[in-house]
């Protein structure tokens, strides 16, 4: 029987499948609009790219522990004059 209320059209069904399915499928299509704009806005940050100075690699390396504090204070009196 294919009326208003057939098996596949009826209440419960969206365009043919059940209901949830299509409620699923247009979350994760708008999920996935979401995360690649905002991908594409705020970009891929880089370590070592050219908005990062060289003070503030000497402080993440200092941070890490792969430099001493002796390395450090010569290091940035260099990078300051």
């Amino acid at each position: 029987m294919w009326g208003p209320y057939c098996e596949w059209w009826g209440p419960g069904y969206f365009f043919g499948v059940p209901m949830i399915i299509g409620i699923l499928f247009w979350a994760l299509v708008v999920y996935g609009v979401f995360y690649l704009f905002s991908r594409f806005v705020k970009g891929i940050p880089r370590e070592g790219g050219t908005d990062v100075t060289p003070i503030e690699i000497l402080k993440r390396r200092y941070a890490r522990g792969e430099i001493s504090d002796e390395e450090f204070a010569k290091a940035r009196k260099n990078l300051e004059t």
